[in-house]
């Protein structure tokens, strides 16, 4: 028995380092592939048609935190999310196929390339060249604007572990939420009226599983073996998923106050609306138990969406 302890010991280490060079091996540098797809990208995509398309602008859609990446040894100068949320948030209304984003975050250069090519027209260029070369058109403008950002960036929201040890043989694991939180808003060009405003949040999470050994398998022999395993949630995926996430709820709001029109009409009973307004009245529900959102009365809705249809606020 004394013999076959150290054999047993040893077949259970052999089977949890292969277990780890499996996963390790996914780990290893692979080729450049096409961007992660979310969970509400197929929502997001999904979306009934719009009457017509909307022209929008985003000058700035940033990280409004201000905090740094946490650092046990050092201090570290990496921002907590991404810098480039107005990229991810051009490419979400791109995917949605409900607006036209026109460039607005490097129209100084845009300006800039448009002068050069006037100063070439007029410096290079022969009287019957310029007469027959078409007039350089002017930019587009939008209708609505979005405005809003990353605006909290909540650390250590929820932390635990479990472990167990017994005559040097045992593991843990421990994890750790973070939470992130989204606020973005559409704008009237024509009057300044904000139209509607949504939140959203997602929670990145991080996990790290070890298990180890450290026990005599004979008078003078010692075995020790460790295996471990982390996984960080990418805090950019995070942003993405938020972000395609607000403009999802967004196109639905607007759609359910009367601010765009669906082609057509019937595809208000969508499943995709129907799954979002069930997602809705269960947050509301659970608000009104917890006291803290109380939901307004069916009058002050139809008096919200009276005034709201009144308004000509989309054509500039």
């Amino acid at each position: 028995m004394k013999r076959t302890t150290p054999i047993l010991l040893f077949i259970v280490c052999l089977s949890l380092l292969s277990g780890c060079a499996a996963e390790m091996s996914q780990m290893a540098t692979g080729r450049a592939s096409m961007v992660y797809t979310t969970a509400i990208h197929k929502n997001l995509i999904s979306l009934p048609a719009p009457e017509q398309k909307i022209v929008v602008a985003v000058y700035k859609f940033r990280d409004q935190t201000g905090q740094y990446k946490p650092s046990s040894t050092a201090a570290s100068f990496s921002t907590a999310v991404t810098q480039g949320a107005t990229t991810l948030l051009i490419k979400a209304l791109e995917d949605s196929g409900w607006f036209l984003p026109i460039e607005r975050e490097g129209l100084p250069n845009l300006l800039m390339e448009r002068k050069i090519v006037r100063q070439t027209r007029e410096g290079f260029l022969t009287e019957d060249q310029k007469k027959n070369m078409d007039v350089l058109p002017p930019l587009m403008y939008a209708a609505i604007m979005l405005e809003g950002g990353i605006i909290s960036y909540d650390t250590n929201l929820t932390t635990g572990g479990i472990g167990v040890k017994y005559f040097g043989t045992g593991g843990s694991g421990q994890f750790r939420s973070d939470q992130l939180s989204i606020y973005l808003r559409a704008i009237s060009v024509k009057n300044g009226l904000i139209l509607k405003t949504v939140a959203t949040t997602k929670t990145v999470l991080s996990r790290e599983v070890d298990f180890g050994i450290f026990t005599f398998v004979r008078y003078k022999e010692l075995l020790e073996a460790e295996v471990g395993m982390s996984t960080n949630e990418p805090a950019q995926m995070c942003v993405l998923e938020a972000t395609e996430k607000a403009v999802h709820d967004l196109i639905i709001e607007g759609i359910l106050s009367g601010v765009w029109k669906l082609k057509n009409p019937e595809d208000i009973k969508s499943p995709v609306i129907e799954k979002y307004l069930k997602e809705k009245e269960e947050v509301e529900v659970k608000f009104d138990k917890e006291g803290v959102r109380k939901e307004g009365s069916k009058k002050e809705k139809e008096g919200m969406r009276e005034k709201v249809e009144k308004v000509s606020m989309i054509a500039p």
